[in-house]
């Protein structure tokens, strides 16, 4: 099973704990290392298939679809725009990518409260990495948002960084959400209460491309 390799410094902590403390208290140190399989767990990285066609949008996370409402006037694609807020349990990959191809245009970190990702407040006021990325025909915006327990948003690319549809660009630890701003007239393929797939869940399909 593939580990996204910011988790192997808490697995690898986690088993040499264990190890330790099972020389004098085995239970403890055989609940450590259950933890650390845990862990192991949650910084899972699987493959997935990245479905091909013009103008879709994929899921960058995975978990469950909370909210599908028109984006916020003040929102990284300005009025008009639908937002779609994926809720990431613990138990969910935390592994995101990149919904759709082409150049990171701008990428913005606050740092900010604690709310648990499921409060719509959170989009607001948690710690926060939006991206916004320049395709071929549109712009596509995600929030990488932390939650109660996360206290860190990974993005590993850069401004001006190339980037393909379904590719790893990141994580955020241990619990959080990923709002999704589509331009005005994607065709939307998703609704409130779907299960969806980081990379391989089409979102939608945007303006102007093949049906």
């Amino acid at each position: 099973m593939p580990i996204a390799r910011e988790g192997w410094p808490y697995i690898l902590s986690l088993l040499a704990l264990g190890g330790l403390l099972g020389l004098r208290w085995l239970w403890l140190g055989s609940v450590v290392v259950a933890l650390a399989i845990f862990t192991a767990l949650f910084f899972r990285d699987p493959n997935r298939v990245i479905p091909t066609g013009e103008g879709l949008v994929v899921s960058p996370a995975d978990g469950r679809v909370v909210q599908v409402i028109p984006a916020p006037a003040d929102g990284p694609l300005g009025g008009g725009a639908t937002q779609v807020s994926v809720f990431l349990s613990i138990f969910n990959v935390h592994v995101n990518r990149a919904p759709i191809a082409g150049r990171v245009e701008d990428v913005r970190y606050n740092k900010g409260d604690f709310l648990p990702a499921f409060d719509d407040k959170a989009s607001l006021r948690n710690e926060q990495n939006c991206v916004t990325i320049a395709g071929p025909s549109a712009r596509v915006a995600f929030k990488q948002i932390a939650g109660l327990i996360a206290r860190r948003i990974v993005f590993r690319k850069q401004q001006g960084d190339e980037v393909g549809r379904g590719e790893r660009v990141g994580l955020i630890k241990f619990g959080s959400r990923v709002d999704v701003f589509l331009p005005a007239g994607t065709d939307l393929r998703v609704k409130v209460g779907d299960r969806v797939s980081g990379g391989s869940s089409i979102l939608g399909v945007l303006p102007g491309s093949a049906r």
